[in-house]
């Protein structure tokens, strides 16, 4: 199987030092939500998986992995995602409910979370990363940014109780991130050169976002991050 970009991105990429965190982010929620291999095939429902660059985290320990999708082709594999419309799944069928950098492009969060809440099983876990701070990317919108509080308050109102919740690149590193994607298309037009000095202006900009973070006190990277990951269980679930 082919190690998805995300999970191992080559060093001189662009945006190489934001995907490295947050695929270390999401590797230790995983076993947070699904501490072992188990047996029974525990379901993992995607809600909003693209590509799925996670998959394999989730297999590897055993899960079934049901992908969604608002782009899936009728009768695909994936399942289709109609907004507002309930996915086509029993109530309490995943154990855990995955959602990777979607959470911004939604407009109705009462829908996309309730649909997270009715599918998750008692015990069940939401795994979920959104943006702090990032770059307007519509995919087809993108409708939001948060802070930590503001992210945590949207989940409690909904029904949920965060667990844990991992902030990644400081306010330091994602300005340096910035600039980086600034360069990146700047250099990358040049004739014959441009590919060889985007990827060495890429890898100098990613040594410095290293050196930022390292520098940046914890409390500022928590409520001024570029990304959250957060790991929920149902308000009225105790397990």
């Amino acid at each position: 199987m082919t190690t998805s970009i995300r999970l191992d991105p080559p060093f001189w990429r662009h945006d190489a030092y934001t995907l490295r965190r947050l695929a270390e982010a999401v590797i230790g929620a995983v076993g947070e939500v699904l501490p072992a291999r188990v047996s029974g095939a525990p379901c993992v429902v995607d809600m909003g998986a693209g590509d799925a660059p996670y998959r394999s985290l989730f297999e590897a320990r055993g899960a079934r992995y049901l992908a969604c999708d608002i782009d899936a082709p009728a009768g695909g594999e994936t399942l289709r995602i109609d907004i507002g419309q309930p996915l086509p799944l029993a109530d309490g069928c995943a154990q855990v409910v995955v959602s990777f950098q979607v959470l911004e492009h939604v407009w109705d969060l009462d829908w996309y979370l309730g649909e997270a809440r009715r599918l998750l099983a008692p015990g069940g876990r939401l795994l979920l990363s959104t943006h702090g701070t990032w770059l307007y990317h519509p995919h087809p919108t993108d409708f939001r940014r948060w802070t930590r509080p503001g992210l945590l308050k949207e989940l409690e109102e909904r029904g949920f109780t965060p667990l844990s919740t991992r902030a990644l690149v400081g306010p330091l590193a994602w300005t340096t991130q910035f600039r980086a994607f600034g360069w990146h298309r700047v250099l990358s037009a040049i004739p014959l050169l441009g590919r060889p000095l985007a990827a060495l202006s890429n890898t100098l900009h990613h040594l410095r976002m290293r050196l930022e973070d390292a520098i940046t006190p914890q409390g500022w990277i928590d409520d001024n991050a570029s990304t959250y990951v957060i790991v929920a269980r149902r308000s009225d679930d105790r397990a």
